[in-house]
């Protein structure tokens, strides 16, 4: 009877490699947030110059909308894209109040 040898999480090669990715592609996405915040925080400053509203609620609908068909399409719970895009645009609208002085 030959006794088969448990590797660790830290010595098999297949999940070394799947972490990899998931961690090169975890920094993508960290970056490309960075890029999508520097530049709502300049559309935030646009809108507080031209006395526009922080939020617009039909674009939003309109965003949310567009993701959850390309998370369909991406065969990505769209429940979850809505979820983080919800989080993401409710986030900007704080920084738009802020950049208006509406919030502290």
């Amino acid at each position: 009877m030959t006794q088969e040898v448990q590797q660790t999480p830290a010595e098999d090669a297949t999940l070394a490699a799947y972490r990899k990715s998931i961690d090169n592609i975890d920094a993508a996405l960290v970056h490309m947030l960075a890029e999508r915040f520097r530049i709502t925080q300049a559309v935030g400053a646009y809108k507080a110059n031209a006395t526009l509203p922080p939020a617009d609620p039909a674009r939003e609908a309109e965003q949310i909308a567009r993701l959850r068909r390309l998370a369909e399409e991406s065969e990505l719970d769209p429940e979850f894209s809505e979820k983080f895009l919800r989080f993401i645009i409710d986030e900007v609208i704080r920084h738009h109040e802020k950049a208006q002085g509406l919030v502290p």
